[in-house]
């Protein structure tokens, strides 16, 4: 967890996922990780206080587009959950943003993450 954003930048994909997932235990959640494939569009399903998520990650070099929104909104009714997040190292495109809002789901870009960090760090 005591790594700068350059060292997330050059973590694999499963890497990424279980350093958000250890982001989201240090932030008091329950977590799960979904298989590698056939995950239904999650990445992580995280609980607190009776609530339960669907976590999409993309560790990319690159905005994050509308596909991630897409995979997120296929997952929530599938996992039965009451949120949907895209959580990523970079930041989202224009689109992907105004899908987002139009179907409920939060997005935590780059900044975002880096807040998240802080604030378990303190």
């Amino acid at each position: 967890m005591d790594m700068g954003m350059d060292q997330v930048d050059q973590m694999s994909g499963r890497e990424f996922e279980e350093w958000v997932a250890q982001l989201y235990r240090k932030l008091g959640y329950t977590v799960q990780l979904t298989p590698q494939s056939n995950d239904f569009g999650a990445d992580l399903i995280v609980k607190r206080e009776g609530k339960m998520s669907a976590i999409q990650t993309k560790r990319y070099k690159n905005k994050v587009g509308v596909k991630a929104v897409q995979e997120i909104v296929a997952a929530k009714p599938h996992y039965k959950a009451h949120e949907a997040f895209v959580v990523t190292n970079n930041y989202f495109t224009a689109p992907a943003q105004k899908l987002a809002k139009a179907n409920g789901v939060i997005l935590i870009d780059r900044d975002g993450i880096m807040k998240m960090h802080r604030t378990i760090k303190k």
